[in-house]
């Protein structure tokens, strides 16, 4: 039996939502952001324990997949089970935009800087607004002017100037990760027909499979996959290593994925993935606060564009200009009537 499509608001033919739900489209998409943007911090946490990217990536979507699992059980009593093409999607889903996506960029920092395997893997908003022009939707110019400003706020967040080395094994893996990326937001759209898959049960059948899939990359010798227990520091206190696991699974893993797909569906994938370009952002904010690295001017002056640049976007693939989407979200949080 099929699973009954998610109810969500209805979609231009560019696939994003029309202005009366980009404002709290654009909230849920900045608190995804900020959700992931934890996974670093949190990571580096335990990585200095001496868990090993592939081990502690498998933990986090894995600890999630539990989580998620008992709820989701619920959900398909109610709509019953995927079909064939639902399925289909699910696994695929799984193996690229959470396991592969992941398994790319960490093996990208065996040869390349973070900054420079971050910057290719945040590519992605271009490679989406290419696909939307293959299926004809030609971006406007406002969009391609966002683009730019983005990507050259994303360079300058990343301090890619310094310490920029450069291996073609390295972009090769970048590039993968970039695309696993922009596959991501291509998988978590709605789709046409019925299809849609609710994101409670694409989140979890997306990272049982992606756990799935990187144990058995940890198990075959590709990876190594090594684990570390004890205390570890966190924003200057000392805790045992459950504590940021536990918000690695939690905040990083399950509320990071359920919001994002939210909003993707709320806002379409084009406008969604450079939304997602905020989790830069609120990452260098709590590495800040939680492992003391503090940003420097430049990297400040990079967030302004990025900013910038999200709002030109959002003004030039909507109906309505993009303030009018924070009219909205502000009377909704002051309840408001709805327009």
């Amino acid at each position: 039996m099929a699973t009954t499509e998610t109810a969500s608001p209805a979609t231009t033919p560019t696939g994003s939502a029309p202005a009366s739900g980009r404002g709290v489209g654009l909230a849920i998409a900045l608190s995804s952001a900020a959700s992931f943007a934890l996974s670093g911090s949190f990571g580096h946490a335990l990585l200095d324990l001496g868990w090993s990217p592939t081990a502690l990536v498998a933990a986090r979507v894995g600890g999630a997949f539990l989580v998620l699992v008992v709820p989701c059980l619920l959900l398909l009593r109610r709509t019953g089970l995927p079909n064939l093409r639902q399925s289909g999607r699910l696994v695929v889903y799984g193996v690229v935009a959470v396991a592969g996506a992941q398994l790319f960029y960490f093996s990208s920092l065996q040869y390349l800087s973070v900054g420079v395997a971050l910057l290719l893997e945040y590519l992605a908003p271009v490679v989406l607004i290419g696909w939307r022009w293959a299926h004809g939707d030609r971006p406007t110019r406002a969009v391609v002017l966002g683009a730019a400003l983005a990507l050259v706020g994303l360079a300058l967040v990343l301090d890619v100037v310094h310490g920029i080395t450069v291996s073609p094994v390295g972009v090769a893996y970048g590039l993968g990760a970039m695309l696993c990326l922009a596959g991501y937001f291509i998988l978590a759209e709605d789709q046409p027909g019925g299809q849609a898959v609710p994101p409670l049960l694409l989140t979890t059948a997306g990272t049982g499979i992606g756990a799935v899939a990187l144990l058995l990359v940890g198990g075959i010798g590709v990876l190594p996959l090594s684990v570390g227990f004890g205390s570890t520091v966190l924003a200057g206190v000392s805790v045992p290593w459950w504590v940021p696991m536990a918000l690695l699974v939690l905040v990083a893993a399950v509320l990071a994925y359920l919001t994002g797909i939210i909003a993707v569906r709320r806002l379409g994938g084009a406008v969604a993935s450079f939304v997602a370009l905020t989790e830069v952002l609120f990452a260098v904010v709590f590495a800040a606060l939680l492992v003391g690295q503090i940003p420097s001017g430049t990297q400040v002056l990079g967030g302004v564009l990025v900013l910038v640049g999200i709002v030109v976007v959002q003004g030039g693939s909507a109906t309505a200009p993009p303030w009018e989407a924070g009219r909205v979200l502000l009377r909704r949080m002051r309840g408001g009537p709805r327009s």
